[in-house]
């Protein structure tokens, strides 16, 4: 199995189009949608983790292109300034998926990377914006 975060963009013709429940059924991914900007016969974006074997996300890559879906592959996450970060625990308290806790021993904030699916509730939580998120799109920073 494989897990891939990804960026989707629909043109307005495709608004009516069951292109996730698809990529679901006929390709069976496994499709956990973590932001969606989707308007009435409107374009659109999502941006969600993809899980299926190799072939299977190939395939549905394959079907996005000859719908003229864009497809990209993310990579994503959150940065963390230790020097500003003062430690408070504020966004341990918003994080749903656990990435963020508070050592016991010293108090001390440990972020763990491969458990963040950057929501970004950490960023807007911190007093001192010591958490930013960062976003790749094929090398290149889109937010951060």
């Amino acid at each position: 199995m494989q897990k891939i975060k990804a960026f989707l963009r629909f043109p307005q013709e495709h608004f009516s189009k069951p292109i996730t429940y698809r990529l679901v059924k006929e390709y069976n991914l496994m499709i956990n949608i973590l932001r969606a900007e989707v308007a009435a016969n409107k374009a659109g974006e999502l941006i969600m983790d993809i899980e299926g074997s190799e072939q299977d996300i190939a395939e549905a890559i394959d079907f996005t292109a000859h719908e003229g879906i864009e497809f990209r592959i993310l990579k994503s996450g959150i940065t963390l300034d230790e020097e500003r970060c003062v430690h408070c625990g504020a966004c341990t308290s918003v994080c749903p998926s656990g990435a963020l806790t508070l050592r016991r021993d010293d108090w001390s904030l440990v972020f763990a990377p491969e458990k963040c699916f950057a929501c970004e509730l950490c960023v807007k939580s911190c007093p001192v914006r010591a958490i930013v998120a960062v976003m790749h799109l094929n090398g290149t920073v889109l937010a951060g």
